[in-house]
């Protein structure tokens, strides 16, 4: 049962109950050229239209895994359009009605798939309440959020309250990737997929492991998104900086050098390489090691299993990394046949 925890939608039915509701969230939904369609906030970012496979018709989505060997797909939304600017009112609302029009499609395909619930973040206690109605209410069988907030890294945001409820829900949380907006550097070239998005979850894992969040919340499970971005490959320049550095001054209080904590997180396999995904697995362990594809992305795996299976894994290491490794992160999916 192959099972992609990496995957995103906007169904198109919740472009529809938009159409009347905007305003409540402040934003407006333009309409452009060929049914393309792009949510601008009132005081915020302009996002760029949605792509095709984000907002595709159920049917394509379902045929597409089909094609490619996926049983399930744990369904996140954009990430860009969480608005980290709305006050908390209107980011409360704004994150329950994604929630809740994500959740009505799993509701539709319980089969297909399974939702993670986003969150009003930078709020704690806001984003505590709706992971808890997530959960309980909706089904969510873990929770999405931003490598960043407003270009503030996670372990510099007073989240504790957030990870005990996800520590008290077991449940996993998958941290991914935003830039709203590209910044200058990175404009061009593909380098926001390329670049960008797996320096922000480097950063993002630095600031959580060296301000202690691992060592707080011990049964805390997070997942890392396209393979951890840099994390694993620059884990030696993290192990030298926490020897070398002003710890006090800088504010880290890791108990142990990073290289320590690798472990304590899961990876997707969005690599585009079998020989690097052979590596990764060598370093942080197959246990550690989810099916992901990024579909509805330019940058998406769009043969995810072709892709471990071309990798040299064993049967057994391919059914763990296709689907078992999932259950241990998201405990609440439903268990189904086991894959060779």
């Amino acid at each position: 049962m192959p099972i992609d925890v990496h995957a995103h939608y906007v169904p198109p039915h919740l472009l529809d109950a938009l159409e009347g509701r905007a305003k409540d969230f402040g934003l407006t939904l333009q309409h452009g050229p060929n049914c393309q369609c792009a949510i601008h906030f009132d005081n915020g970012p302009k996002i760029r239209p949605f792509f095709t496979e984000l907002v595709e018709p159920v049917d394509k989505r379902l045929a597409a895994m089909d094609a490619t060997g996926v049983s399930r797909q744990v369904l996140s939304s954009w990430c860009d359009i969480f608005g980290p600017h709305l006050d908390r009112a209107a980011a409360s609302r704004w994150h329950r009605f994604l929630n809740e029009q994500l959740a009505r499609l799993c509701e539709q395909h319980p089969d297909r798939f399974s939702l993670l619930a986003s969150v009003p973040l930078p709020y704690p206690d806001e984003s505590v309440a709706e992971l808890d109605y997530g959960v309980r209410a909706l089904g969510a069988v873990g929770a999405v959020i931003p490598a960043n907030v407003s270009d503030v890294n996670l372990g510099d945001l007073d989240l504790d309250p957030f990870w005990q409820k996800a520590v008290d829900l077991d449940i996993g949380v998958f941290i991914h990737p935003v830039q709203a907006v590209p910044g200058k550097r990175v404009a061009k070239y593909g380098l926001t997929q390329i670049v960008q998005y797996t320096s922000d979850t480097s950063m993002t894992v630095g600031s959580i492991i060296m301000s202690g969040v691992l060592d707080r919340f011990p049964g805390l499970r997070l997942l890392l998104s396209h393979g951890g971005g840099g994390v694993p490959y620059l884990i030696g320049r993290f192990d030298c900086m926490h020897g070398r550095m002003d710890k006090a001054g800088q504010g880290n209080v890791a108990k142990a050098p990073p290289s320590a904590y690798l472990k304590r997180f899961f990876y997707d396999t969005i690599l585009h390489d079998p020989e690097i995904l052979r590596w990764l697995a060598s370093r942080i362990s197959v246990a550690r090691l989810v099916l992901g594809s990024d579909y509805s992305f330019p940058p998406a795996d769009r043969d995810p299993v072709a892709t471990v299976r071309r990798a040299g894994f064993t049967p057994a290491e391919k059914r763990a990394i296709l689907g078992e490794n999932a259950l241990s992160l998201f405990p609440a999916l439903p268990r189904g046949r086991r894959t060779a």
